[in-house]
């Protein structure tokens, strides 16, 4: 998500806002107070048939104590929206392809890529699957959703943003909710844009140069790679990258048996890493009535409790990250654009006619094709062509899925077997489930749908017009990678293989660098008296495994150079490899280390294609792999050399460092370029928005590779991390630890709107009880 830059609809939101300039921001100071929500005292809603209370703790926590699940499902949705509505609003609108409707011409294109992408019409599929249970949960949520609504119009208070944007928010649906769930599977599995540049590659560089951009080169792939260069499909110039989510989404969890810790009872901890923003993407909440009693996070829109805990359990993720989007190269009739070459016959593609309304402008005729295989995604690209091939795509989360139901039977287990029980309905995206129990299980799933393909590996677009190639069903489920209580006496992931040579199937061959799980492993090997203060600083620490692999030979390479480097050089030894804010070391092998694909290849690509080139980093670590151990390839023999590349990445790094900071190496310190932001979408319009709606940025140590995640974009700011951190003591289920920055409200004036800037910068936890009535602010939702 970074910092939700592929949001195009952020510039049609900008350019309103220009528009309205300073007469907005009077108006809003007028209202904005007025549409704060109501957090104490009484309201009537009348949807339910008792009253529930809800206490807000202090750091805004939401406690709802309802006597049944009907209307805790109810009051859950009301509370949502009362923090949440236009983040909720806007979600499900992004992922239907309808921004255009309420922010104007500039998101037409951004509507057309999610109406291709067919997420909305996925999550209707997906709701003929669901049982009635768990339509009844969705439409109780949509049920109090809908009642905050109708209160809020009645009264004049809804969030200022719709005021801004001169519109009200239509009536929630269950649909909506699964569409929103069918938005994060599109941020957490998507691969197509990978093999889209690949087969571009295969089709610009010789083999040798192709084959070095590749995590693993297909061997033995002979038709395919011939395929793709007998119908080389358009890629340069048509895909937008912006559109495109972090290629690693990604996360830590672990969980530690009994035998290593303290108290004889296992620990558990899990941070997922996504965009960081205002608000933040989760929203905490603890659910209690008398059929259950959870507690943890949940996207804004979707009822239940997908991370967390009840009072037996504890449960969290990481993405896995599996090859579940294949590309077909298709081939359309050229007298009939929406027929497609499949067995050497012409095969109509189904034609959903998606008309995309746009504020202050005429509605835009669009028509989405979808093949066998799925939607043609080329469509989006090809509006004034007739081309020879168009790629389509096969993605799992287009299929009906139940991950919903998954969710809310989560909530109700008591042990590991109901728990996988479970699991079998959570099928995208994939996800790292690391599980423990009050009884001393630990246990482990890399659950989700993950395809078997007839021929091929998923490492590359494949022929459409052939019955060779396809899917075959999915790894079956009782073969999916699991442990159960390990010996080691711990189970961690951190998107690393998780998988070895001898495992049956193929998930992916592109994991994320190894160097967060081992740091994780090397603590929890080191220790058989582990607390949860331990876990909570180890999901903070700084320590940098990257740097101890490669610097000693990039700093070596150099000097076979020059000699112009030795102060650095001298300085870059003596550094505790810890990416630690107030150091200057962190700050230039970082800027190094970025700036080496730059350097390496940015030349040869166009602009486009290199911001969408998958694993930079991945490609030219085993490039410095291998010219270290004396195999120079032939990208970096062709550039002139390891010592001649790494010695231009460096002096362009520090040309920058020296630009911003001074020549003075005294005067650099990680922190300085390295800033924790929590962007809101409406804070580009101007400074004065800026202002009032963003935190102001705070100096941080760690990165991308470190334990405490904090992934930095090209000017430094810090929009990538740890999105919420979690630690379960199984000791005492009572409580757990948490954060979520910047705070659990949307709205500005809410003292719970930035609380937690702080606190995620020092590892500053809170605990959240279960038991009994938590301290804080009360509301009643009044059944009268």
């Amino acid at each position: 998500m970074k910092s939700r830059k592929w949001l195009k609809w952020v510039l049609g939101i900008i350019g309103v806002l220009l528009v309205i300039g300073v007469a907005a921001i009077v108006f809003v100071n007028v209202y904005i107070s007025r549409s704060s929500p109501q957090i104490e005292g009484e309201t009537s809603v009348g949807i339910l048939s008792n009253n529930v209370k809800v206490i807000r703790d202090r750091i805004g926590v939401p406690h709802i104590i309802a006597q049944s699940d009907a209307d805790l499902y109810r009051a859950q949705g009301y509370v949502q929206a009362q923090d949440r509505m236009f983040q909720m609003d806007l979600s499900r609108r992004q992922a239907s392809g309808r921004l255009a409707e309420v922010v104007g011409a500039a998101a037409i294109d951004t509507d057309k890529f999610f109406r291709t992408f067919s997420l909305r019409d996925a999550a209707e599929k997906s709701w003929e699957g669901y049982d009635d249970e768990a339509k009844q949960v969705l439409e109780w949520y949509a049920e109090g959703v809908n009642a905050y609504l109708a209160e809020a119009e009645a009264e004049g208070v809804l969030s200022y943003e719709f005021a801004l944007l001169g519109y009200e928010p239509e009536r929630w649906t269950p649909v909506d909710s699964l569409t929103i769930g069918k938005f994060m599977a599109y941020d957490l599995g998507g691969n197509w844009s990978t093999l889209a540049i690949r087969h571009w590659a295969l089709n610009e560089f010789p083999e040798d140069k192709a084959r070095e951009l590749f995590i693993k080169y297909p061997e033995n792939a002979a038709s395919i790679i011939e395929a793709n260069l007998k119908q080389p499909v358009k890629v340069a110039g048509e895909f937008e990258a912006s559109v495109i989510p972090p290629e690693f989404n990604g996360s830590n969890n672990w969980v530690v048996s009994g035998e290593k810790t303290e108290s004889g009872k296992p620990l558990l901890a899990d941070d997922p890493h996504l965009g960081l923003s205002t608000p933040s993407i989760w929203y905490q909440m603890h659910l209690e009535s008398p059929e259950q009693n959870v507690s943890g996070v949940i996207f804004a829109g979707v009822p239940g409790i997908i991370l967390g805990h009840n009072e037996e359990i504890a449960w969290g993720v990481t993405n896995v990250g599996p090859d579940v989007q294949d590309l077909y190269i298709e081939t359309p009739n050229p007298d009939n654009p929406t027929q497609f070459l499949y067995e050497g016959k012409w095969e109509q593609a189904e034609v959903r006619d998606e008309p995309i309304k746009v504020k202050d402008g005429e509605t835009e005729e669009f028509e989405v094709m979808v093949t066998r295989h799925g939607p043609i995604i080329s469509n989006v690209l090809y509006e004034k062509e007739n081309p020879n091939a168009l790629f389509s795509m096969q993605w799992t989360a287009l299929e009906p899925t139940l991950e919903l139901q998954a969710v809310l039977d989560f909530n109700k287990a008591s042990n590991w077997q109901e728990f996988e029980t479970a699991l079998e309905d959570f099928q995208a995206p994939a996800q790292n489930f690391v599980f423990a129990s009050t009884d001393g299980t630990i246990a482990y799933k890399a659950n989700g749908r993950i395809p078997l393909r007839k021929s091929g590996d998923g490492q590359l677009p494949v022929p459409g017009d052939s019955a060779e190639y396809g899917w075959d069903g999915y790894v079956p489920f009782d073969e999916l990678p699991t442990v159960v209580n390990p010996e080691s006496g711990f189970i961690a992931t951190a998107n690393n293989r998780v998988v070895d040579d001898s495992y049956p199937y193929h998930i992916t061959d592109f994991w994320a660098q190894p160097y967060r799980y081992e740091r994780i492993a090397e603590v929890l090997e080191a220790s058989d008296d582990l607390t949860a203060e331990d876990m909570m600083a180890l999901q903070m620490d700084q320590k940098n495994l990257y740097a101890a692999e490669f610097l000693a030979d990039m700093i070596a390479a150099v000097q076979s150079e020059t000699d112009d480097y030795d102060e650095i050089f001298r300085m870059m030894k003596a550094w505790n490899q810890v990416d630690s804010e107030d150091q200057a070391a962190p700050f230039v092998f970082h800027k190094w280390i970025k700036q080496l694909p730059k350097t390496l290849l940015a030349n040869d690509f166009p602009e486009d294609i290199y911001e969408l080139l998958p694993g930079k980093t991945h490609i030219t670590d085993q490039m410095m792999r291998k010219a270290f151990s004396g195999k120079e390839g032939a990208w970096v023999t062709e550039y002139g050399g390891t010592g001649k590349w790494l010695t231009d990445a460096l002096e362009t790094s520090l040309e920058e460092v020296e630009k911003e900071f001074g020549s003075d190496m005294e005067d650099w310190k990680w922190g300085d370029g390295h800033q924790l932001t929590f962007p809101h979408p409406l804070a580009g319009a101007s400074p004065v928005f800026a202002q009032f709606l963003n935190p102001d940025p705070v100096p941080i140590g760690g990165s991308n590779i470190t334990v405490q995640a904090a992934a930095f974009d090209g000017e430094g700011n810090v929009d990538h991390g740890a999105s919420w951190r979690f630690v379960a003591d199984l000791s005492d289920l009572s409580s757990a630890y948490h954060i979520v920055g910047p705070g659990l409200s949307g709205h500005m004036k809410s003292d719970y709107f930035h609380n937690q800037v702080d606190d995620w910068v020092e590892g500053d936890y809170h605990e959240t009880e279960i038991e009994e009535d938590a301290e804080g602010t009360t509301l009643i939702l009044s059944a009268d």
